[in-house]
C-alpha cells in the first residue's frame, strides 16, 4: 500500500528537477544556441522496449525541457526508419547500432551519438503449434520466419541464429511483422513458423507456451553467449554532415536520453506502467511488467557505446554477411560517445 506514496515521491523530485533544468535553461542556451529546435525523427516499432528510454524521455518531457519539438514517425521496424533517414524525410533515426556499420560498407557516414540499449534483447522462438516437433536449426529450412521488417535488427539476429546452425538466409523466407499485436497475431494465427523479434512480444508468447525459444539476447549473459560479447543495440544516430552541422541539437537529443536512462535506473514498475501509452501493455499488465523485469538489465545506464561492443557488431555482421568487409570498416567512425559523455556528466547518470 505504500505504492503510491513513493511514485508521488519520486513524481514530486522529477518534476522539481525539471524545475530546476528549465531555471538553468536560459544559461545553457546562451551559451549553446540550438541550430534546429524541430527535429524529425524515425524509429522501427517504438511501443517495444527496445525503444523504451525514446518513450520514457518523450513522455516525462525530456526533450521540451532541452528546446526540442519532436516529430516522430514510427514505423513497421528499424530497416524502414532507417530508409525515412537516408531518404531524408527524417532527421535523425532512433534505431539499431549496427546500421551505421552497414550504411558505412555502402560508402553512407552515419554515426550513432547516445545509447539506449546494451543488449540487443531480440529472443529468436519457434511457434510450438506449426513445428512441435523442432529439434534443430537444420529444421527451420523452407519456413516462413516473422521479423519486425525485412533488413531490421531482428532479420540480422535471425540471419546469425541460421548461419551458424549451417543455413543460409535465402533458405527461409522473412515476413515482416512489426514488434506489437501484428506480431502476435502472425504467430499465434499461424501465418510464420517461427519468429525473431523483442519484448514486450517475445515474452508474451513464451509465458503462454506458444513459442519455444532458441536463441535470446534479451540479458547480458544472453547477449554474450549469442555474440561473444557486449552488443550495442538502440540508439539515436543521424548523418555525419547532419552531427556536425547541429552539435548542439545533437547534445540535446543526447541530453534528454540520458535524462531518461537515469530516470529508469530508479523507476518501479508502477512508473512504468504510469508513464508509457496503455496500447503499449497490448491489454495485459502483467505481462507487460513481467517482459520489462526481463529486459531491464539491458537498458543503458548512461548513454556511452562501448568500444568492444561496437567491435562486437562488426565481427557479428562480417559473419554471415558477404558485404561486409570486416577489414574495409572504420569502426571509429561509426560512433561517437562525446555528447553522451556530457549527458552523463551533467546527470549524473
Amino acid at each position: 500500500m505504500r505504492t503510491p506514496s513513493i511514485i508521488s515521491r519520486r513524481t514530486f523530485a522529477g518534476g522539481t528537477a525539471l524545475a530546476v533544468a528549465a531555471l538553468a535553461l536560459p544559461a545553457l542556451r546562451a551559451e549553446s544556441k540550438l541550430e534546429k529546435t524541430k527535429i524529425a525523427l524515425a524509429v522501427g516499432g517504438k511501443a517495444a522496449f527496445y525503444y523504451l528510454p525514446l518513450t520514457i524521455s518523450e513522455q516525462l518531457g525530456f526533450f521540451k525541457a532541452e528546446g526540442l519539438e519532436l516529430e516522430i514517425s514510427d514505423f513497421a521496424g528499424g530497416a524502414r526508419a532507417l530508409q525515412a533517414v537516408v531518404g531524408g524525410s527524417a532527421d535523425v533515426c532512433s534505431g539499431a547500432f549496427e546500421h551505421t556499420i552497414n550504411l558505412q560498407a555502402k560508402n553512407q557516414m552515419y554515426r550513432a551519438f547516445v545509447l539506449q540499449g546494451r543488449a540487443p534483447q531480440i529472443a529468436f522462438g519457434v511457434s510450438t503449434k506449426n513445428m512441435p516437433n523442432y529439434k534443430t536449426i537444420a529444421d527451420l529450412k523452407g519456413k516462413k520466419i516473422g521479423v519486425s521488417a525485412p533488413g531490421s535488427s531482428t532479420n540480422m539476429m535471425a540471419n546469425l541464429v541460421l548461419s551458424r546452425g549451417g543455413l543460409r538466409a535465402s533458405d527461409v523466407s522473412f515476413i515482416g511483422v512489426g514488434t506489437a499485436a501484428g506480431a502476435l497475431t502472425a504467430l499465434r494465427s499461424g501465418q510464420i513458423d517461427a519468429m525473431s523479434n523483442t519484448d514486450p512480444v517475445m515474452t508474451m508468447l513464451e509465458q503462454k507456451g506458444e513459442v519455444k525459444i532458441i536463441s535470446d539476447t534479451r540479458t547480458l549473459k544472453g547477449t554474450q553467449d549469442v555474440f561473444g560479447g557486449a552488443m550495442p543495440a538502440a540508439c539515436l544516430y543521424a548523418s555525419v554532415d547532419f552531427i556536425q552541422k547541429h552539435p548542439n541539437t545533437c547534445q540535446a537529443l543526447a541530453n534528454a536520453i540520458v535524462h531518461g536512462l537515469k530516470w529508469l535506473q530508479t523507476a518501479g514498475p508502477g512508473d512504468i506502467i504510469k508513464t508509457v501509452p496503455e496500447s503499449y501493455l497490448l491489454g495485459d499488465r502483467a505481462l507487460y511488467l513481467a517482459s520489462f523485469n526481463k529486459v531491464r538489465e539491458s537498458i543503458s545506464l548512461d548513454g556511452i557505446i562501448p568500444d568492444d561492443g561496437a567491435r562486437t557488431a562488426l565481427r557479428a555482421l562480417a559473419s554471415f554477411d558477404p558485404s561486409i568487409k570486416a577489414d574495409k570498416i572504420d569502426i571509429s567512425k561509426t560512433y561517437t560517445n562525446e555528447f553522451a559523455r556530457r549527458a552523463k556528466e551533467r546527470f549524473k547518470a
